[in-house]
């Protein structure tokens, strides 16, 4: 084929063998060249990035140098993280069992791979460069974590990462697989001060590495993926079990292990619980709370940075407040193990910036027996009566309910076979609501969840702290009555709202962290933290004079409970569980905010009668009486929209002229009611029939008529209605306006009367008839008569005269007066003036009258 074009062909159509063979060559050389290149560029990279390193030989000889130190706000050292307890063994000494299931979980291709991952750390480079899946990230292998954990600590670079690749491979041509893992085991962290597998085995299991079980093993294995979070002396033991089990199954897919052992192996206890050895008291004060602020450190800065960098961090606890709250758990140890307790938590926090100032994990941190090591601060408890504030704040939000709305306490079905019962096992009828939160009075309470809505009382919850409430579809009405689980840390929090007018600081525990250059890695500074506004002031005000108002809650806790504090406002709350396995009281003033928890951290029930007010108030009340002696007495403010109000009692509305019975409560600018009482109406009825007259009724044969008409919080609801207008009948509150009309056709006429005699202005004497004429006396029940306004007799029968002897009167002018009452409760009157004289008998047997002559007068 031939091309006409006036140049080469474009397409190169007909090249020749000999062409091509030549492009080959090329090629070839092309490719050789880049491949040169590139190992030159790799070989310079290394060797710039190698020139600084150590030999491998000097790397087992490398120890961290530095501990982290942790203080209180006034510069008490609390703990240090030094002193690693270490014991170097050889490969002999450590169990197969342990390797195999560090291979398993840390480096399934441990033997096959030459101290590398390439795959992990092209996928670090990439995710490094592009800041994707979460930014920084690793790809190492056993040999490479080793060197990290060695050498290069925990600075998390691409420049890290290659010189940890150098070294690793260096690593991996001067010793062998059996070497560098047995250097590894030696080398990595087990949780606070322990390092290397033979420490780790003797602390939490007392024995060697070599007489480790496969479930020990595993659980060993478990831990160096975060250390602190999964150390046995922790409180995240149920996920070290999660994780152990994972290493079990990973031995099992690469056939280190049978099913059937790593099976058995589950079953054993391997967390605190099993721990054969008690802890050694190691030098720490507050030690739940040093213990969390390196968990909270670990989390913010790494394990490695935490454990072997030497980090300062100065806190927010303060040790002189910590004594007391310490020997306050002591002292009510006594009454909490009469009643079947054996452990108490208490914490402490500064409302204003949410500072945690003393917490107390439990009485002993290293009391084995009641694995005194757990954090029950941090630890999920079911709350009780605790939670309810959250509630009540929940449906204060709402216009329709405030601390003066009438909650009707009477045994309720609530559907589903759930009737709660008080915890006095009784029912006072109609309470406010202050007076229900006031008392923890349990069916008002469920009531209340239900009208504000599940939905809306977890989110007022979260917003407020509680971080637990996870799982919305499980809960029911019960959620009312605390049966979700909190952390005391949490909850103490959440009250902190309360006590600070709706204004939120999360709860902290480090006020300062600084490396070991002296670079301040974070500083808090409360000037600048304003908090979150996450429930209306005016709300929390309610929730402040509701949960401090000793007179209310006397009905229940008498006058004179530990909850009172005769000097000052303190706002507080119990909680129970059930069969006494949790007993709570969680208070506050302005400035101080305390959470007291009680009982068994096994979750074993206490004995009867172990509610909060009886084995958690008193210590709460002998810490706060501690921390308030000898400050300044504070108010809780009342902030701008709360006013004062009077309101008919049963529709929580402004008075009218017809209401009876009246509240006087605060409310919020939005609860302030702006219409009147519809529960008392006045209507105007016929007298005959008390049904209500149409408007052409003459006022003759008419009345006003009170109806009462009180309902349920939830008329149409036949579980709620019933109980209530069962009550309200009998109390004579149910009494609706009849639906019928009065028909004024069939009425008979408004009955009449007048006095026949005497005649008005007649002058009498002696005994005489008094009668009356009747317009239909046939209706007519009964007459009295009256003379100068005082009952001088009474007829039922017509023609309803009577006899009286004036005689009995002075002499001078008088009135009389006749009411007549017919069938229909209509009633008549008449009254005429008369004027008496009292006859007179002589001797001779002829009677005079004294007559006195008025109009001379």
């Amino acid at each position: 084929m031939k091309f006409k074009f006036g140049f080469k062909n474009p397409l190169n159509l007909h090249r020749s063998a000999k062409k091509r063979k030549w492009d080959k060559k090329k090629i070839l050389r092309i490719v050789a060249y880049a491949f040169l290149a590139v190992f030159l560029m790799v070989s310079v990279t290394f060797a710039w990035f190698a020139k600084d390193l150590p030999t491998p030989s000097k790397i087992a000889k490398m120890r961290p140098t530095q501990s982290t130190k942790i203080y209180d706000r006034n510069g008490v050292l609390l703990y240090e993280t030094g002193e690693l307890k270490r014991t170097v063994v050889t490969t002999d000494q450590i169990n197969k069992y342990l390797k195999d299931a560090t291979v398993a979980t840390e480096d399934q291709q441990f033997y096959q791979n030459h101290g590398i991952n390439f795959r992990g750390v092209f996928r670090a480079a990439i995710n490094n460069i592009f800041h994707t899946s979460g930014g920084v990230q690793g790809g190492s292998t056993i040999t490479q974590q080793y060197v990290k954990n060695a050498l290069l600590y925990s600075q998390r670079t691409f420049t890290r990462k290659v010189k940890e690749v150098i070294l690793a491979i260096e690593l991996e041509f001067m010793y062998s697989k059996d070497q560098i893992l047995t250097m590894y085991l030696n080398e990595i962290p087990y949780g606070g001060q322990t390092a290397g597998v033979e420490a780790a085995a003797r602390m939490y299991y007392g024995i060697p590495a070599k007489d480790l079980t496969l479930a020990q093993a595993a659980t060993l294995a478990a831990i160096p993926k975060a250390p602190t979070y999964y150390s046995p002396y922790g409180i995240h033991t149920d996920k070290l079990v999660i994780r152990r089990n994972y290493v079990l199954d990973q031995m099992v897919k690469i056939n280190y292990i049978k099913k059937e052992q790593a099976d058995e192996a589950k079953k054993q206890d391997t967390t605190t619980v099993g721990v054969s050895v008690q802890p050694r008291k190691m030098a720490i004060l507050a030690p739940h709370f040093s213990m969390y602020v390196l968990e909270q450190a670990s989390e913010e800065y790494g394990d490695q940075r935490v454990e072997k960098e030497g980090l300062t961090i100065y806190t927010t606890l303060d040790f002189q407040k910590q004594k007391i709250a310490e020997q306050a758990v002591a002292d009510g140890m006594a009454k909490v193990e009469k009643y079947g307790g054996s452990n108490g938590s208490l914490v402490s926090i500064d409302p204003k910036t949410g500072e945690v100032l003393t917490m107390v994990g439990s009485k002993d941190f290293f009391d084995t027996k009641i694995d005194g090591n757990v954090n029950i601060a941090t630890s999920n408890r079911q709350p009780g009566s605790s939670f309810k504030p959250y509630t009540y704040a929940t449906a204060f939000k709402k216009k329709e309910y405030s601390p003066s709305k009438i909650l009707f306490d009477f045994t309720t079905d609530f559907g589903g076979g759930y009737i709660p019962h008080n915890y006095d096992n009784t029912t006072h009828g109609p309470v406010t609501m202050r007076q229900a939160l006031a008392n923890s009075l349990n069916i008002p309470a469920v009531k209340t969840f239900a009208l504000a809505g599940m939905d809306d009382v977890i989110t007022t919850a979260t917003d407020m702290g509680i971080s637990t409430l996870t799982q919305r579809s499980r809960y029911g009405l019960s959620l009312g009555l605390g049966v979700g689980e909190v952390k005391l840390l949490e909850h103490t929090a959440g009250f902190s709202v309360f006590a600070n007018n709706g204004n939120k600081h999360d709860a902290k525990v480090m006020r300062k962290v600084v490396d070991n250059k002296g670079k301040v890695l974070y500083e808090y500074k409360p000037e600048e933290d304003k908090g979150k506004q996450v429930l209306d002031p005016q709300i929390a005000y309610e929730l402040q004079s509701i949960m401090s108002d000793n007179q209310a809650r006397s009905m229940i806790f008498g006058s004179r409970s530990p909850l009172y504090f005769p000097d000052r406002p303190v706002g507080a709350k119990t909680g129970t569980t059930t069969d006494f396995r949790d007993a709570w009281t969680v208070g506050y003033t302005p400035s101080l905010t305390v959470g007291v928890w009680v009982g068994n951290n096994d979750n074993h029930p206490m004995s009867s009668g172990a509610d909060g007010v009886v084995v958690a108030a008193p210590i709460f009340h002998n810490f706060m009486e501690k921390m308030l002696a000898g400050t300044p007495v504070e108010q809780f403010n009342q902030p701008p929209g709360i006013q004062s109000a009077t309101v008919e009692r049963w529709s929580n509305l402004l008075p009218t002229q017809y209401s009876s019975q009246f509240t006087t409560d605060i409310f919020t600018s939005w609860q302030l009611p702006t219409e009147h009482d519809n529960v008392n109406a006045a209507v105007r009825v016929c007298r005959a029939n008390g049904l209500p007259a149409p408007a052409s009724a003459p006022d003759s044969i008419t009345e006003t008529k009170i109806f009462s008409n009180v309902h349920s919080e939830k008329p149409a609801n036949p579980n709620w209605e019933g109980p209530v207008r069962s009550w309200a009948i009998a109390a004579g509150l149910y009494n609706p306006t009849p639906a019928e009309k009065c028909d004024i056709n069939n009425i008979a006429p408004a009955v009449t009367i007048s006095i026949s005699s005497p005649h008005s202005d007649e002058t009498v004497s002696g005994t005489r008839a008094i009668t009356v004429s009747i317009n239909n006396p046939a209706d007519v029940l009964k007459v009295e008569f009256f003379i100068d306004n005082i009952s001088v007799g009474s007829n039922s029968v017509s023609p309803f005269s009577l006899s009286y002897n004036f005689n009995n009167l002075a002499t001078g002018r008088h009135s009389l007066e006749v009411i007549a009452s017919d069938k229909y409760g209509q009633t008549a009157k008449n009254e005429i003036s008369f004027a008496s004289i009292k006859e007179e008998f002589t001797t001779s047997g002829v009677t005079t009258s004294n007559i006195t002559d008025t109009s001379a007068k």
